[in-house]
């Protein structure tokens, strides 16, 4: 699972059938310090997210497939939940 931020929406006139009616967004990934790394992702979006939120998003192919319930879709990252607050604990 990744943090993140969405930072913005991916609009495009010609793509594969599979994500017809599907949200793209694209998510900056950050450390659960609100630190925002280097890497960003591109996600279909599960949970009704868009820019400025903070989200959690699944990186594996087949998970996402079977949260999307396809078989074999061209997908590898999920946006599965909305973060509503971030509580650090300090562990000896």
């Amino acid at each position: 699972m990744i943090l993140g931020n969405v930072i913005g929406n991916i609009h495009s006139t010609i793509r594969h059938p599979f994500y017809d009616h599907r949200k793209l967004l694209i998510v900056e990934q950050i450390k659960p310090d609100g630190t925002i790394t280097d890497d960003y992702l591109v996600a279909i979006d599960c949970v009704g997210a868009g820019p400025g939120e903070t989200v959690l998003v699944l990186n594996e192919g087949n998970g996402g497939r079977q949260i999307l319930e396809s078989k074999n879709g061209p997908v590898r990252s999920v946006i599965v939940g909305i973060v509503d607050t971030i509580i650090e604990e300090n562990t000896p």
